[in-house]
C-alpha cells in the first residue's frame, strides 16, 4: 500500500528549478482543508447580493469596502466578516457564494475541499438552516460534476457564543445530516478555550461526525492541547503557536496530527509580522503534518494558490520537496475516501515527475 507520508524514491526534487515553482505550486493536485466559505465573499459579490436582497451596506462602493480590510487582529476582521455575511438571505445566495469559490479552486489545482460554514451567523438573522445547508450542498455537487472537485461541508460553532447555543444549532442541523461530514470551532479564540464546548463535541462524536477545531492561532499552546485531549479532534486548524512548546510539537509530529495552516491570514491578522517570519518551515522540519490553506481568501489577499506562491517566494528554504510534502499532507489529512486519496497522490507524483527536466538522450 502507498505510504501517503513519503515521496516516491525516484523523484529528483533538486532537479526542479526554482523558477518553475510558481506554476507547479498552482498546478499540483491539493486539498483545501481550512476555508470559511463566508470568507470567500468578494466585495463585488457582496454588493451584488445586497442589491438583489435589498440589504443596505455601511460602505458606498466596492472600493470603500475593500479599503476597510486593514485588520489589527482577529476581532477587527470578524466585525467586517459578519457585516459581509448579512447579504446572504436565500438558498441561491449560498449557492452563488460557494460556486464562485469553486471556480477559483479549480484554477488552483484543488481536487478536494472541505468547506467550513457558520450557520449561527445566518439563523440568528432568521435565515432557515435548510437554505444555508442545501444551497452550499448543491454547489458542492455541481463542483464535482463540472470540475471533478470532491467537496464536503463542516458545520462550525461560533465560540464567542454559548455551548447551549452550539448544542441547539447541532440539533437544528440534524435533519440535513447527510449534507455535512463534521463539526468545527471558529470565531474569537481568546477567552474561549476548547473545553467550553466539550459536551457539543461529545454529542457530535456520538453521531459519527468528524471533529476539528481552531486552536493556537491567537490562543496559547494549551488551547491546542485542550482541543486534542478534551474535544478529541482529528485536525487542528491553524496551530502555529505550537512552536512555543517543544513538547507539544513533538506530540503533534508523533501523532501525525494535521495542522491547517493559513499563511496569508496569519500575516493579515498580525500573528506573524511578515511571511518571511512565518514558522511553516519549522513545522515541516519537525515532521508535523502541516498543510497550506486560504482561511478567508476574500479578506486576506489570496486563495490557496496565492498562499502557496507568496509563501514560497518569501521563504527561500522552501523548495520542490516541501511543495510536494505540503500537497501530500493535505491529501493525507483530508476526510476523503482512501481510494480517492491514493488516486490524488498518484496524480501529485505524476505532476512532479513531469516537472523534472528531461535528460539528454533519455
Amino acid at each position: 500500500m502507498t505510504d501517503l507520508t513519503q515521496p516516491p524514491p525516484h523523484l529528483p526534487f533538486e532537479a526542479i528549478a526554482r523558477e518553475r515553482l510558481p506554476a507547479l505550486l498552482r498546478a499540483m493536485p491539493k486539498a483545501e482543508l481550512h476555508l470559511h466559505i463566508e470568507g470567500s465573499l468578494e466585495p463585488e459579490l457582496i454588493f451584488r447580493l445586497a442589491q438583489r436582497n435589498g440589504v443596505a451596506l455601511p460602505y458606498p462602493n466596492v472600493e470603500a469596502l475593500r479599503a476597510a480590510y486593514a485588520f489589527t487582529d482577529l476581532q477587527s476582521f470578524l466585525d467586517i466578516y459578519y457585516a459581509g455575511a448579512s447579504v446572504l438571505r436565500h438558498e441561491s445566495d449560498f449557492f452563488d457564494m460557494a460556486w464562485a469559490y469553486f471556480e477559483r479552486a479549480a484554477a488552483d489545482g484543488v481536487v478536494h475541499a472541505e468547506l467550513f460554514f457558520d450557520p449561527q451567523t445566518h439563523t440568528a438573522r432568521g435565515v432557515p438552516m435548510r437554505d444555508v445547508v442545501v444551497g452550499l450542498s448543491h454547489a458542492c455537487a455541481r463542483a464535482h460534476a463540472e470540475f471533478g472537485i470532491s467537496a464536503s461541508l463542516i458545520l462550525c460553532f461560533l465560540r464567542h457564543l454559548s455551548e447551549e447555543e452550539a448544542l441547539a444549532t447541532l440539533e437544528e442541523a440534524l435533519p440535513y445530516r447527510e449534507h455535512f461530514i463534521g463539526v468545527g470551532l471558529d470565531s474569537s479564540e481568546r477567552g474561549h478555550p476548547p473545553e467550553k464546548f466539550a459536551r457539543v463535541f461529545a454529542r457530535a462524536r456520538e453521531l459519527g461526525l468528524h471533529l476539528v477545531a481552531h486552536a493556537g492561532e491567537e490562543g496559547p499552546p494549551a488551547y491546542i492541547e485542550s482541543a486534542l485531549d478534551v474535544l478529541q479532534v482529528e485536525r487542528i486548524d491553524h496551530g502555529v503557536r505550537c512552536t512555543d512548546s517543544p513538547a507539544l510539537m513533538a506530540r503533534l509530529a508523533r501523532l501525525r496530527m494535521p495542522l491547517t495552516v493559513c499563511p496569508l491570514s496569519n500575516v493579515k491578522l498580525c500573528v506573524f509580522p511578515t511571511l518571511s517570519a512565518h514558522n511553516l518551515p519549522q513545522l515541516l522540519e519537525a515532521g508535523i503534518c502541516a498543510t497550506v490553506n486560504s482561511d478567508d481568501p476574500a479578506y486576506f489577499g489570496g486563495y490557496v494558490g496565492d498562499n502557496y506562491v507568496q509563501t514560497f517566494a518569501a521563504l527561500p528554504q522552501l523548495g520542490a520537496r516541501q511543495a510536494w510534502q505540503l500537497a501530500a499532507n493535505s491529501i493525507e489529512a483530508s476526510f476523503a475516501r482512501p481510494a480517492d486519496k491514493l488516486r490524488w497522490r498518484q496524480a501529485l507524483d505524476d505532476c512532479f515527475a513531469r516537472a523534472v527536466p528531461s535528460q539528454p538522450g533519455a
